[in-house]
């Protein structure tokens, strides 16, 4: 089975390559889906899914993921609105923001969801961390500002951050699912 993931991020579709590869073959799928505005990533991204499965001509099933930081004290802001914050006050902004805050705890979490035309099911992941002053070079969005266990996500090579990633552990539930279906 071919399962379509829509996103121009190659380094996403390589991620779910590595979850997925034992039971879908996995293709990029560069369509530009309406993104609601909501704070539930899962109602984003499976609006995302059911948009972009009728454009992709509604053969193969398509998956959509959508995700964020998390930043307990500000009520879970950025969350769903992290792309925008990021390209409006970018992370110096969140980082003053945060670096009054007397609690700094925070997660990334990510929403995948699955559809095939007939079910629509969306898989969460999340990591704790904490937010720091900026460190690293490396990754991109929030990763400079995120901490897990002593190390920002920019610190972090590719395959250390991807075996614990938010998204990853969202694809590992979507794996679980596939592979329960095909029984």
């Amino acid at each position: 089975m071919t399962l379509r993931f829509v996103t121009t991020n190659e380094g996403k579709v390589r991620e779910a390559r590595d979850y997925l590869a034992e039971l879908v073959d996995v293709e990029q799928f560069d369509y530009d889906y309406t993104e609601v505005q909501s704070d539930s990533l899962a109602d984003i991204a499976a609006r995302g899914a059911e948009e972009a499965f009728e454009a992709a001509g509604g053969e193969d099933p398509v998956i959509v993921d959508d995700a964020g930081l998390f930043v307990g004290e500000l009520d879970g802001f950025p969350g769903p609105y992290s792309s925008y914050v990021e390209d409006t006050i970018g992370i110096q902004g969140v980082w003053t923001l945060a670096q009054e805050l007397d609690d700094r705890r925070a997660a990334f979490r990510c929403t995948v969801a699955y559809t095939d035309g007939e079910t629509t099911e969306t898989f969460d992941g999340a990591v704790q961390g904490r937010i720091v002053a900026p460190r690293g070079t490396g990754g991109f969005g929030f990763d400079p500002i995120f901490e897990h266990d002593g190390t920002t996500f920019a610190e972090m090579s590719t395959e250390k951050k991807n075996a614990l990633s938010h998204r990853g552990r969202a694809l590992a539930k979507l794996a679980d699912w596939l592979a329960e279906r095909e029984e």
